[in-house]
């Protein structure tokens, strides 16, 4: 079947309807310049979607989030999983971090959330690539296509009347002192309930929607309802807050930039210097990380032409949601690093990886002397040095 076009032309959901009718098999693409995502068909309906160049949707990120795991036993799930070979899912359940339904639970709910993303592109390229199977599902998740194209077309017009009520991101909630109500007693949901515990007085709408493990939709909906039924009030606009984050946000980019891209080139100029650049074998491993934020390092040195460009790496930054951004960005990093380490200690040994682990070092004193609070504030020192005390565990477990 050889079904291809535009979201400007033909609307996500008629191409759900038309591949749940033709009860079709294979994978569903939709790209812009700067997202990827694929959905998965068996028999018409949808067995597994995922984010192919940006983190937002992976299954660790979503258990993060949802307070389900701690970050240092993910970290611990993604090393062994690098290691193995073995799916994410399929390695927590391995370490007794989950049973397989729970995991089921997480993947049913990434996918939903991905699928519902969709509804509100606008534009974009589509292709369906018949017969194909997804490589990196941990495993599949039967969605009834139908469903899904119901509830993604409310969604979209509960979303024109959530945004009528909402406030702007920048305003403070608090829980009304007084609510206006005509009853003594109130009902409410067991999202809006959640929702009220993180309201402080203190937090913006957006970081009500950042903090929340229930994604960006459901949080919206609760908001919308505990401000209609005035359980909510209005403490006032954070002023200048959005100007000073940006700025803020666009320093600490800088600075995650210039050492990252400092420290790769360190270390592929170290092995270039040892095995001469006729030697691909580096340059193959890297090959990997040539996607999503992960291809703005590429290695090269960093005041060459070659050297991607810091206004277009802050734009594909910019273009993931605002609650995952950072972590997205970070924790790919941190990985990148610590398996590039390891892989200089297998392929020159122990002389050649120190060498290498002293020139990623001394990449961060600039940063740590100009920037200090702003690196102390994000956590740029621990864990810089968190990849590099991970890569020396994994040294010492393969030396025996």
């Amino acid at each position: 079947m050889s079904l291809s076009g535009n979201l400007e032309t033909v609307a996500f959901p008629d191409i759900l309807q038309l591949l749940a009718t033709g009860k079709k098999t294979g994978i569903l693409e939709c790209r812009t310049k700067t997202r990827q995502k694929e959905v998965a068909f068996m028999g018409g309906n949808i067995v597994y979607a995922s984010s192919v160049n940006s983190s937002e949707d992976l299954l660790g990120q979503m258990l993060l989030k949802r307070g389900r795991i701690s970050k240092s036993d993910l970290e611990r799930a993604i090393t062994l999983h690098k290691q193995t070979g073995r799916q994410l899912g399929t390695t927590l359940i391995d370490m007794n971090l989950f049973e397989k339904e729970e995991i089921a639970e997480c993947l049913k709910l990434q996918i939903e959330e991905i699928v519902y993303n969709l509804f509100s592109w606008r534009e974009g390229d589509f292709i369906f690539h018949e017969g194909n199977e997804p490589k990196n599902a941990p495993f599949t998740i039967e969605l009834s296509t139908m469903n899904v194209i119901m509830e993604g077309t409310r969604r979209i017009d509960e979303w024109i009347e959530i945004q009528k009520v909402v406030p702007d991101d920048d305003i403070i909630l608090r829980m009304a002192v007084s609510p206006k109500v005509n009853r003594d007693e109130v009902t409410i949901s067991l999202d809006e309930f959640k929702l009220l515990s993180l309201i402080d007085g203190e937090r913006t709408v957006s970081e009500l929607i950042k903090l929340s493990s229930m994604g960006e939709f459901v949080t919206c909906r609760s908001m919308y309802r505990l401000v209609l039924n005035n359980l909510v009030d209005v403490v006032g606009r954070k002023q200048g807050e959005t100007a000073e984050m940006e700025d803020e946000e666009e320093i600490v980019l800088s600075i995650i930039f210039n050492l990252y891209s400092s420290s790769f080139y360190k270390i592929r100029s170290l092995i270039s210097e040892v095995v001469g650049d006729h030697n691909a074998t580096f340059s193959a491993f890297v090959a990997q990380y040539r996607s999503g934020l992960l291809s703005f390092f590429p290695g090269v040195d960093p005041d060459s032409d070659l050297q991607p460009s810091f206004e277009r790496f802050i734009k594909s930054v910019r273009a993931l949601p605002l609650s995952t951004r950072y972590y997205t960005l970070v924790a790919g990093l941190e990985q990148t690093l610590t398996e590039q380490l390891v892989f200089v200690y297998r392929m020159l040994g122990q002389g050649i990886y120190r060498d290498a682990t002293v020139a990623v070092k001394r990449e961060i004193s600039e940063p740590l002397a100009m920037r200090r609070e702003l690196v102390k504030k994000y956590g740029l020192e621990d864990g810089f040095y968190g990849s590099i005390h991970r890569a020396e565990k994994i040294v010492k477990l393969v030396r025996g």
